[in-house]
């Protein structure tokens, strides 16, 4: 006890305060973590999602926040769907954005005319029965003939712009599961809605009500305007 009194008593004061707050500070934070990018942060949550996708996604609601295309009270909440993943893999994330952290990692369905298990063709014609992609914003809540559904509004010109007039919206539905995956090798399809398992879609349709933003990402995306804010 001696020797460590003798210790505090040689040590200028000012460095024996700096140890006591350092110590009081506890272990110092991990330098890395807090110089990470929120695209990082967020892979850290969805180690699964591509990075790739994920940063366009992100560009492409930055710049919908930017030309006030989300609603001033949007929750900070992006879904994500890789249509470059098979039907029978959970290509669907959605992200807080905020926390950073994972909501749901979910199976999510394509149009008939968009392909068997894989995704290959796209559009925003009525009656195509296909899916479409770039940037959605969440629309109103309703309960339909699948249950609680979600409308989206399309916002890229060309690419998803009909959303609405197609009736292109969130629902659930039967044949998103493991038992028509069994039967048949992939998930059943829509009529071009991005429809996901019933027991999923009435907590998800709340996590995006009121203005979320939903990215639909292919690899033949690639170049176009939605990737980033531009013009």
């Amino acid at each position: 006890m001696a020797a460590g009194r003798g210790i505090l008593a040689a040590m200028p004061i000012t460095a024996l305060l700096l140890s006591v707050a350092a110590a009081l500070a506890g272990p110092a934070a991990d330098p890395a973590a807090s110089a990470s990018t929120p695209a990082e942060r967020l892979l850290r949550a969805a180690p699964d999602l591509d990075p790739v996708v994920l940063q366009a996604a992100l560009d492409r609601a930055s710049c919908a926040r930017a030309r006030g295309e989300l609603p001033a009270q949007a929750p900070p909440v992006l879904a994500v769907i890789d249509y470059s993943l098979p039907s029978t893999a959970p290509r669907l994330w959605v992200l807080d954005l905020e926390e950073p952290r994972l909501l749901f990692h979910e199976r999510v369905a394509h149009g008939q005319g968009t392909g068997e298990d894989l995704a290959v063709a796209f559009s925003n014609r009525p009656n195509s029965h296909q899916s479409s992609l770039g940037l959605f914003v969440a629309g109103e809540v309703y309960t339909g003939q699948h249950g609680t559904s979600l409308r989206l509004d399309g916002k890229d010109p060309g690419l998803n712009d009909r959303a609405r007039e197609r009736a292109i919206v969130v629902h659930g539905a039967p044949y998103v599961s493991e038992g028509f995956i069994a039967r048949t090798g992939r998930l059943g399809r829509s009529w071009g809605c991005p429809a996901v398992a019933t027991e999923v879609a009435p907590a998800l349709i709340e996590a995006l009500a009121g203005g979320a933003a939903l990215y639909a990402w292919h690899p033949s995306l690639a170049g176009e305007a939605t990737t980033a804010c531009q013009g």
